[in-house]
Parts: structure tokens; C-alpha cells; sequence
């Protein structure tokens, strides 16, 4: 990318390093349909404009240890 697209895509998407393209690419958020932004909140998924791998930014969910409850 040149640096001109590198300041365009930081206004309209982010430039991440692409674990596909192996380099600095825009990624950009295809619409959302999961209700992210119902509530004007940024939806956590991204894909690659170049190659269309998608990531996400949300933090991962906690495991958590639940006790196993048999029947009697």
C-alpha cells in the first residue's frame, strides 16, 4: 500500500497486518447483522479488503468451571 492509501484507510477502516497476505493491509467492517451497532457501538469484526480474511476485536469470553449436576 502506498502512503496515501495508508491515510485513506485509516479514516475509512484500519490498517492491521494480515495474517493471509503476510503485510500491512486496510481491513474494513462489512455490514453488521448482529446488532453491534444498534446502539451506535463498533462492531468487532473486520475482514481484509485484499483478501477478505476476517478477524475480530472483541476481547475473548472467560471460561468458567461449572460444577456437573447428575440426576438422582
Amino acid at each position: 500500500m502506498t502512503g496515501q492509501s495508508l491515510d485513506v484507510a485509516a479514516a475509512d477502516g484500519r490498517v492491521w497486518a494480515c495474517p493471509s497476505c503476510d503485510g500491512e493491509r486496510e481491513f474494513v467492517q462489512p455490514p453488521c447483522i448482529d446488532g453491534h451497532t444498534d446502539d451506535g457501538g463498533e462492531c468487532p469484526e473486520w475482514a481484509c479488503a485484499d483478501c477478505g480474511t476476517a478477524v475480530s476485536t472483541a476481547a475473548p469470553l472467560a471460561a468458567a468451571a461449572l460444577p456437573v449436576r447428575h440426576a438422582a
